[in-house]
């Protein structure tokens, strides 16, 4: 049944689109003098220059001034412009990205993606190396469906495509500064122009601080939130010949932010006190008090373990110093070289190199003990090469190449869980065994009641990628055009990793309660020694490093046919097949199991839509309806284990489905005046899956739906435009987002729930007419709504993570 708070916005929706139908053709009118038409934005969804509504596929797209008078500053402010696309975060920091209800619930740096993201055609296949700022964007294009066909990675959910502002003929320059709360003070600019003969460049900044933390702790005055990333870009174009031209560009970021706390609000089964079970009887003194008396209000509200706390060594169980805060970086390299065989005939080479650094330090207990701290550190290298050609004739284009990747990657966290209760369960039970055989190491009790308080996972991950593709389309009649695609792809992991002990706090509760828990299935285990593996395998009878290998081939493609009856009215539908290569996750892993992987996931998409310009296109309205039919979905689910009642791994869920409606409409209701609404109606189901709940028992998920996947999704957005006198110009945009409730967890335990909300943002500005300056005034959240992207647990108790609380500021900026 459709709930009372989504009927109302369908109706919304509904009673708008129809005003609009109905009074539009009076605007028409009154308005036939001027200039009304809804812009046509140009896309390279197919990787040539076309207008969005032109295409047989759902696109939304917005330019970069757009981006601007909206105030989208990062990859998660997008996503109250495209309803059908949100980010969450993961208890390690890592964004996860859903379109339509497709994504992937990971918490490691080095999973990619069920959406693709891109920068001038060049994948960035892992989301953390979008987390730097955002800087001179020409436009964003956000497609939607699997996209095997023409970009280097599949992906089975859609991808963004983020295409940078090229290096100009002509000499222009710009400088933006910002002030806000928070102590916000931001900067960006750019100079482009004529290098030499042939030869122009661009260099492009954008620093983002905020020196005031927006999150408070509830037990002691202290904050976090504090920003402050910086990114630069340098670009050059190069004609050496009438048939030769070559792109080089450079980017790099730092982010030194601070890592976002999390809000406790309850506990996991086997520690819930209200349960009873034995674990229960462990939380640190004082916890159940704190949760039951600290029901977070609003997003500002958290708590972290004191530094106190974290920092002192106990035994050896070293502590974790310095700032909650990243210190991450990220270089990239691209080169573009395109070569004029003939005037229909083009060779193109992309090469890129990616280099991700992390090193950061994050805490999220959501109170004010030692549950769960980490510091975290990867790398990631990637480099890839493409080679393809592409051509036209009067009724064709065409395009084949192929493509090749290799990553390397490290991923590795150590983790403190000194007051986390199943350590003093684990530690108690380690003391009662001190006088049995299991004691080889012949441990005292001290050592044992200062075990398990650190740990380290690693995991090194090497991933190729190969694939060869071919797309084109053909007119068959001035109307109706046929377009086909298709991309093999053979995809290889080589994965080596585990949990290990750190300093030889893990020895006790390993060679002692471990071995003899594992006793009467695998006989007397031989022990770890300082630094091992700790990760048992059944297998072998044996703790050690996990090994494992993926080597996966796929088929990729799409058809679809447009049918244009009259210029327009563009009417569609396609059939495509998409694929997301296997993934190995790096665990908190007890038994080797939860290191195992995930094989690759297949999503056949079928898709009708219609894309119509209305009242002498002073209206564009597009709509689109999906069935997808998904099979082998990788998800993060919960595992069985002996110890700890429930711990994480990767899992496939065999069969599944989503469906729905997809739509956009923009109004150029005045030549000053536009609207666009936009609003994803969505239905998604696991078909027939039994898995395991956070209780460590075997539960059927059938009919349950996908994590993160409301079942409404809306915005609607207002830009005006207009001239205040001769010189002087008014601008204004306002942006409101609106979500139904959905769930972070497939279990259905309500302390997973995300309510719906709804968020408001919006500027004013003035501006000169000759484009010389503009001043604005802009807010995020201007309700202070408080909502949560992410839910999640720490073995112990269940968190949120808080949406931030809201921000306004003031901008001025220079343009030559």
């Amino acid at each position: 049944m459709i709930e009372t708070k989504t009927l109302r916005a369908m109706l919304a929706l509904g009673v708008s689109a129809g005003a609009l139908m109905s009074f539009a053709p009076a605007f028409a009118a009154a308005e036939a003098d001027q200039t009304t038409t809804v812009d046509a934005i140009v896309v390279t969804a197919q990787r040539r220059e076309e207008t969005a509504n032109s295409v047989g596929m759902a696109i939304q797209a917005f330019r970069g001034d757009q981006l601007e008078k909206l105030h989208v500053t990062n990859v998660k402010d997008l996503a109250s412009v495209v309803p059908s696309f949100s980010v969450s975060q993961s208890y390690q920091g890592v964004p996860t990205y859903t379109l339509r209800g497709i994504g992937f619930n990971t918490i490691n740096m080095s999973a990619t993606s069920t959406v693709g993201t891109y920068v001038d055609e060049v994948a960035y296949a892992y989301p953390m190396m979008n987390t730097g700022p955002v800087m001179d964007l020409a436009r964003v294009e956000v497609l939607k469906g699997p996209q095997g066909t023409l970009y280097g990675r599949n992906t089975t959910a859609g991808l963004i495509d983020f295409v940078t502002n090229k290096p100009t003929n002509d000499f222009h320059a710009q400088v933006s500064a910002e002030v806000g709360n928070y102590k916000t003070h931001n900067f960006e600019g750019m100079i482009s122009g004529p290098l030499g003969d042939k030869v122009q460049g661009r260099l492009a900044f954008r620093t983002d601080d905020s020196d005031e933390g927006w999150q408070k702790s509830n037990s002691r005055g202290e904050k976090l939130g504090e920003v402050h990333r910086y990114g630069v870009r340098g670009a050059l174009a190069f004609q050496p010949t009438d048939a030769l031209a070559i792109d080089l560009s450079y980017t790099a970021w730092k982010n030194q932010s601070d890592t976002v706390a999390a809000q406790g609000i309850g506990f996991t089964p086997s520690t819930d006190p209200a349960l009873g079970k034995t674990t229960s009887l462990f939380n640190a003194p004082g916890l159940a008090s704190y949760i039951a008396t600290h029901v977070p209000t609003s997003g500002d509200q958290a708590d972290w373990a004191p530094y106190s706390t974290r920092a002192t060594d106990v035994g050896t169980g070293l502590g974790i110093g310095g700032p909650l805060r990243e210190n991450n970086t990220f270089n990239a390299v691209k080169l573009r070289v395109g070569y004029d065989l003939s005037d229909d005939v083009k060779i193109v080479s992309l090469t890129s190199y990616n280099k991700l650094k992390r090193d950061a330090v994050f805490d999220w207990s959501g109170a004010p003990y030692e549950i769960l701290v980490q510091h975290a550190e990867g790398d990631i290298e990637s480099i890839a090469e493409e080679l393809h050609a592409e051509g036209h004739t009067d009724k064709a284009n065409w395009l084949v190449g192929a493509y090749y990747g290799k990553d390397t990657i490290l991923d590795s966290n150590r983790t403190l869980l000194g007051q986390n209760a199943n350590v003093p369960f684990i530690r108690y039970y380690t003391l009662t065994l001190l006088g049995t055989p299991f004691n080889a190491g012949g441990y005292t009790p001290l050592q044992a009641s200062q075990a398990f308080r650190t740990y380290r996972d690693v995991g090194n991950i090497k991933t190729t990628t190969e694939s060869v593709f071919a797309n084109g389309d053909y007119r068959l009649t001035e109307a109706l055009k046929l377009t086909a695609g298709i991309r093999y792809t053979q995809d290889k992991q080589d994965f080596a990793g585990c949990s290990r002990d750190f300093n030889g706090n893990m020895l006790p509760n390993v060679n002692v309660t471990n071995r003899a828990l594992f006793f009467g299935a695998n006989g007397l285990v031989a022990p770890i020694t300082q630094g091992q593996c700790n990760t048992f395998n059944p297998t072998t009878h044996s703790f050690g490093i996990v090994t494992s290998k993926l080597d996966e081939d796929n088929v990729a493609w799409r058809v679809s046919l447009d049918w244009k009856p009259t210029d327009n009215v563009l009417l569609y539908g396609a059939v495509s097949r998409g694929a997301k290569a296997g993934a190995t996750p790096i665990n908190a892993a007890n038994i080797s199991t939860q290191d195992a992987p995930a094989r690759q996931e297949l999503l056949l998409a079928y898709e009708t839509g219609i894309k119509a310009a209305l009242f002498e296109r002073r209206v564009q309205a597009n709509v689109s309806a999906f069935y997808y039919d998904y099979k082998d979905k990788q998800l993060s689910v919960y595992f069985a284990d002996p110890i700890y009642t429930a711990l994480a791994r990767l899992a496939n869920v065999p069969k599944s489905e989503a469906y729905g409606l997809d739509g956009d409409v923009t109004w150029r209701v005045t030549s000053s005046l536009t609207l666009m609404g936009s609003g994803t109606w969505l239905h998604t189901e696991v078909k027939g899956y039994t898995g395991i709940n956070a209780a460590g028992q075997t539960t059927s998920f059938d009919g349950k739906p996908f994590l993160y996947s409301p079942v409404f999704q809306g915005s609607l957005t207002a830009l005006y435009n207009h001239d205040l006198t001769d010189k002087l110009g008014l601008q204004v945009a306002i942006n409101g987002h609106h979500q139904t409730k959905s769930h972070a967890d497939l279990d259905g335990n309500p302390l997973f729930g995300i309510p719906d909300y709804s968020t408001l943002n919006a500027s004013i500005g003035i501006h000169a007419l000759d484009d010389k300056w503009e001043a604005a005034l802009w807010g995020r959240n201007l309700t202070d709504e408080y909502y949560w992207s992410a839910v999640s647990s720490n073995a112990n108790v269940v968190v949120r993570f808080p949406g931030q609380t809201r921000t306004f500021g003031a901008s001025f900026t220079v343009k030559y």
